[in-house]
This record gives C-alpha cells, sequence and structure tokens, in this order.
C-alpha cells in the first residue's frame, strides 16, 4: 500500500483530526494563533497522528477518542520542533522559514510551552490514568532524549551507541506512544498494545535513521531543510561516524574538525567522504533493519487494511530517496 492509499484510508479521521488541531489550537493571546497556525499548518506528514488512528483501527476502534489521541500526539511532537529550532539556531523546516526566525526564540519557546499544556489539558479529558501516565513518562523522555543529543553536539567522539540512544529518546519514543495508545483506547489485549508499541517504535527509529541519510544524499528540496544542517550543527550522526571510523586518517580528521567546530564549509569533501566510506548503504542498512523488525511486530495483529497500511508506513519510512 502506497503512502496515498494509506492516507486516503484515514482520510475522514485525518480530516478530523486537523479539525480538532485548529479548535484546540485557539487562544485569546493572537501570537499563540499566528505563530501555532503557522507551524501546524507548514506541511507536515502528520505521520504520528496517522499512526495513531491506523493502530487504534487495526484494533476495531469505534468511538472517537482516537481523534483527541491524535491530537495530543500532534501537538506534542509540534512543541518539540518549536524547542529544537531554537535549541539549533534552525532557519528552515519543511521548505520554510522556522517560526523561530519568523517570531524569535522567546516567543517560539511559549508557543511550545503552550502546546505542550494543551495537549495535557486534553490527556486529561481522556480520563485515563494509564494513557496520562504513558504520556507523561513520553514527554519527560524526549526531554532527556534532547539533552542527551546536546551533550552529542561538537563530540566527534560520539559512539554509534550513544547516537542510537538519542533517536530511541528524541525520535522514536512518541512513534512508539502514538502506536500504543491506538491500542489503548481500544481495549486491545496486553500482547497486541506491547507489539503496536514496538512496532511503532522500530517505525520512528526507521525514520530518523532515513532523515540523518537524507542530510548528505538528497537535495534542500526533497528534505525541506538546508543540506549539511546537521553538521554546521555540530551533531555526529549515523553517516558522519561510520564514516569516520572507516575513513582514512586524513578524512577522518576532516570530519572530526567539521563536527567540532560546527562547520559546512567543506560539505561537498565530506559527501563524498561519506560515500566512499560505504556510510549511505551501512546507515539505509540499518533503517531498512529497523523497518523489517517494525513489520515483524504486527504478526499477532488481525488481517485488515489498517494492518496492511501500517506495513505500508514501515516501506514507506525507507522508500524515501536517498
Amino acid at each position: 500500500m502506497d503512502i496515498q492509499s494509506i492516507y486516503a484510508l484515514i482520510q475522514q479521521d485525518m480530516d478530523a483530526v486537523d479539525a480538532m488541531i485548529q479548535h484546540r489550537l485557539q487562544s485569546e493571546v493572537v501570537l499563540i494563533n499566528q505563530l501555532g497556525h503557522y507551524i501546524i499548518n507548514s506541511g507536515g506528514k502528520r505521520l504520528r497522528p496517522a499512526i495513531a488512528l491506523l493502530s487504534a483501527r487495526a484494533c476495531n476502534h469505534q468511538a472517537s477518542a482516537h481523534i483527541n489521541l491524535a491530537t495530543i500526539i500532534e501537538f506534542i511532537h509540534t512543541a518539540t520542533l518549536l524547542h529544537d529550532d531554537v535549541v539549533d539556531n534552525s532557519t528552515m523546516r519543511r521548505g520554510q522559514e522556522t517560526a523561530n526566525s519568523v517570531w524569535g526564540n522567546e516567543a517560539s519557546v511559549l508557543v511550545g510551552d503552550f502546546l505542550y499544556t494543551r495537549a495535557f489539558e486534553m490527556m486529561v479529558e481522556l480520563d485515563s490514568m494509564r494513557l496520562m501516565q504513558i504520556l507523561s513518562h513520553t514527554t519527560n523522555v524526549i526531554a532527556e532524549g534532547e539533552v542527551l543529543q546536546l551533550l552529542n553536539v561538537h563530540d566527534a567522539d560520539t559512539t554509534e551507541e550513544r547516537y542510537l540512544q538519542v533517536i530511541h529518546h528524541k525520535t522514536a519514543k512518541l512513534f512508539e506512544a502514538a502506536g500504543q495508545l491506538g491500542a489503548l483506547i481500544s481495549n486491545a489485549s496486553d500482547e497486541i498494545e506491547m507489539a503496536l508499541a514496538n512496532y511503532a517504535m522500530h517505525l520512528g527509529s526507521a525514520f530518523q535513521l532515513v532523515d540523518d541519510l537524507l542530510d548528505y544524499s538528497a537535495s534542500s528540496e526533497t528534505i525541506g531543510k538546508n543540506i549539511g544542517d546537521d553538521l554546521a550543527e555540530g551533531k555526529p550522526t549515523l553517516p558522519l561516524i561510520y564514516a569516520m571510523q572507516n575513513g582514512t586518517v586524513e578524512q577522518s580528521a576532516i570530519i572530526r574538525e567539521a563536527i567540532e567546530q560546527g562547520q559546512r564549509d567543506k560539505i561537498e569533501d565530506i559527501i563524498e567522504i561519506i560515500h566512499i566510506t560505504g556510510a549511505i548503504d551501512y546507515t539505509a542498512s540499518a533503517a531498512l533493519n529497523e523497518a523489517e523488525q517494525a513489520k515483524d511486530k504486527l504478526i499477532i495483529i488481525p488481517d485488515s487494511e489498517y494492518k496492511s497500511a501500517l506495513i505500508g508506513l514501515a516501506d514507506f519510512a525507507v522508500s524515501r530517496h536517498f
């Protein structure tokens, strides 16, 4: 099932999520409305809400709680983006100026806080202590991931293990919550709940690995941000880590200096080194492995068009151009 078919399958649910996002984003503070709508409507794939919706539907969810859940997930994700762009001093996301470039860092941080707190208001309305426990833990782990990533910045000695720890905390954890909670609100069995949680965790890891790969193998238009942004921010992602470990002394030194100094001026040389050392293939292989593990977790889920869509999302995560 391709990505268009997947989203067509849940189009009615996604429309309901979009309507709820617009409704619950409203505030008497004009700047919150302006900035919030700017980033919410900036062309994101709504992948995390889609996972929540598909997981719920795969568990035969018949009520409307999955719409609220998907909205909560999107608000949490958007809040992390606002904060990320401030920390990273990013100027472009999804092919347009970041909110902090338009309104400043202070407004971005504070509107991110508004989205977090609005998400928690909506959690309370769902009246499930288990759901609140999972989502509060999830946001805590994401925050830990942000700090872990900060500790790795400009550290050319960052290991693959430390890199993977960051993406599991920072990216995969919210994916995991979306899958798990889709099952939880549908009163699925513990086994199915854990299967969907693990599916989504591996999917999130695959998605982030490909994102990090695309920073050195695609165009700015394809990835919606400036090529080499990770390098300019001093982030040692897997393509860089592998290239340093497997390149010549001279090649490793070039990458090490760029990470430590946060330099983009040798980006063409570094891209060439990444290709020569096989770092592209290595990272792509790691992403494919995560996607296969994700699909394997779905074995116990009853067959349906929604299960097929979940499988299709895993294929989509690793089929983006690189």
